[in-house]
């Protein structure tokens, strides 16, 4: 698979493709600590499936072939995130993200015009989350942080992916500590209900917006999980691509793809 030339977007490094047409155009953000060449299997699929949609595939901040920045709080990455996607020229864009990239598409879509979230396997209850970082921080500011990343990339299940996607998650993936630490900042800097209620904020907005609003699992949901998503997010709906663990997009390319293309012409 070539790679695409790298284009910037108000400093963002992206791949650029396709033209603009009646189909609602796609924004990709990709996981933490990885890069978007984890898009391109799919975006292979998809370009075989609706030759021509329009993407812009996009390095977070700091990752990838996009320059580091002095803070990585969620609610700043989602505005230059916003600033590249007025750059491109793109109008009311659905946005997918895969893991914390999903978190930064939530935000993106609370604040600004989209036709709507893919969320690739990533759970949008903080609280939890939070806490368990918060009792992990020492550690994630010492020297031996990587032990705190190799904790939560065991419950990835890479084992799951064919070996062309487990080869490449393991190449893209730089668990370099400011990243960490700046990306979690949210998390690790405030209490963990506050941080709670932050993305709770968002979602209540979304609510209001009423925008589709997809989660693709690679493992089953909760149904406590699912319960709280339906009240929070009434228009959520949820799809499990199997054996695919954490990288479900990775796990069935075409499937994943065919999720892409639906979402050419989503109300908005």
């Amino acid at each position: 698979m070539k790679p695409e030339s790298t284009q910037y977007f108000a400093g963002l490094a992206a791949d650029s493709s396709g033209t603009d047409d009646d189909r609602r155009p796609l924004v990709l953000l990709h996981g933490l600590t990885f890069d978007r060449s984890g898009w391109r299997p799919a975006l292979t699929q998809l370009r075989r499936i609706t030759p021509g949609r329009r993407v812009l595939n996009l390095d977070l901040p700091g990752h990838g072939e996009s320059p580091t920045q002095p803070s990585y709080r969620l609610e700043a990455v989602a505005k230059q995130v916003h600033a590249a996607v007025e750059a491109a020229e793109l109008d009311s864009p659905v946005v997918v993200g895969h893991s914390a990239g999903a978190i930064i598409a939530t935000f993106y879509a609370a604040d600004f015009p989209v036709g709507g979230v893919i969320n690739v396997d990533q759970p949008l209850q903080t609280r939890p989350f939070a806490e368990l970082l918060q009792s992990l921080g020492a550690q994630l500011r010492g020297p031996d942080y990587r032990k705190v990343w190799d904790l939560f990339t065991a419950g990835f299940h890479l084992e799951l992916l064919p070996p062309a996607a487990r080869e490449l998650v393991h190449l893209t993936s730089n668990p370099a500590q400011e990243l960490l630490l700046g990306y979690w900042s949210d998390l690790l800097d405030c209490p963990a209900n506050e941080a709670g209620e932050l993305l709770e904020q968002q979602l209540a907005n979304l609510r209001a917006g009423g925008r589709p609003y997809q989660v693709i699992a690679g493992d089953p949901v909760d149904p406590g999980y699912a319960g709280w998503l339906a009240d929070v997010l009434p228009q959520a709906t949820v799809t499990v691509i199997r054996h695919g663990g954490h990288f479900p997009h990775l796990a069935n390319t075409g499937r994943f793809a065919a999720f892409l293309a639906a979402t050419a012409n989503w109300p908005g």
